[in-house]
């Protein structure tokens, strides 16, 4: 397998230093997958902090941005070397659904979590996950070099790349009900005319508030919309007539 590197960063997988073990039974969380996370015996500070970087401010989230990128940059080369772009981002998509669950991001950024212990949940993962192991091996090296709170970050980065390396566009269709696919081809195609894009990813999300209808955000960070929902549509009545939010009668 390819050594991950990227200039300033080298990527090499090393030994874990001995470190505190923590205890406690193992119990079973509900998100998908079936991974066990074991139960932290010392209670971690009800305020966190910042989860964009080890700085602080907009100094610290520009730091964990240009280090993301350099990481995220480093996973395209590998990728593009074994030729497994596509299938590298569907790995990153399925990593992205894991660590939306606080449980288990809290658990990897933990400092009282062993370095075997969060591998050995790696493990797990790549097991339930069927991910790749050059993305295994990433990961790997992200906890070994302490920086596994940056994966958040890193499969935004990773998209980029990925984006502007096929000449894809990214749309992202919020809706209140799961959109039938012929549907979801007819929105990819219009963004694909509106935009140029060679491709066109959709992402679809979920949410109720919209009412009816749905939304499609695409361009440079998600900065064009295109808002044909019904909650949009009340909002401007609303603003026309000088008059409050509409509820309606359920």
């Amino acid at each position: 397998m390819a050594a991950l590197q990227q200039t300033p960063i080298t990527f090499q997988s090393r030994s874990p230093p001995p470190t505190q073990l923590i205890t406690g039974t193992v119990a079973k969380l509900s998100f998908s997958g079936g991974l066990k996370l074991p139960k932290l015996t010392l209670k971690l500070r009800a305020k966190r902090t910042s989860r964009r970087g080890r700085g602080g401010g907009a100094l610290g989230a520009k730091m964990a941005d240009s280090a993301a990128g350099s990481y995220a940059n480093a996973l395209a080369d590998v990728a593009k070397s074994n030729e497994t772009l596509e299938q590298t981002t569907a790995d990153l998509e399925k990593i992205e659904k894991i660590f939306d669950d606080d449980a288990v991001y809290d658990f990897f950024v933990s400092p009282i979590v062993s370095e075997e212990k969060k591998r050995e949940l790696v493990d797990e993962i790549v097991s339930s996950t069927g991910i790749q192991p050059h993305v295994a091996n990433f990961l790997n090296i992200l906890v070994d070099m302490k920086r596994i709170e940056l994966i958040k970050d890193i499969v935004k980065e990773f998209e980029k790349v990925y984006n502007t390396l096929t000449d894809t566009e990214l749309a992202v269709v919020t809706s209140v009900v799961t959109l039938e696919s012929q549907h979801l081809a007819q929105i990819a195609k219009g963004v694909q005319r509106l935009t140029g894009a060679k491709n066109v990813r959709i992402k679809t999300v979920i949410d109720e508030s919209l009412v009816a209808g749905f939304t499609i955000r695409y361009g440079s960070s998600g900065s064009k919309l295109i808002d044909m929902s019904v909650k949009k549509q009340l909002e401007d009545i609303a603003a026309q007539l000088e008059i409050g939010d509409i509820q309606l009668a359920v």
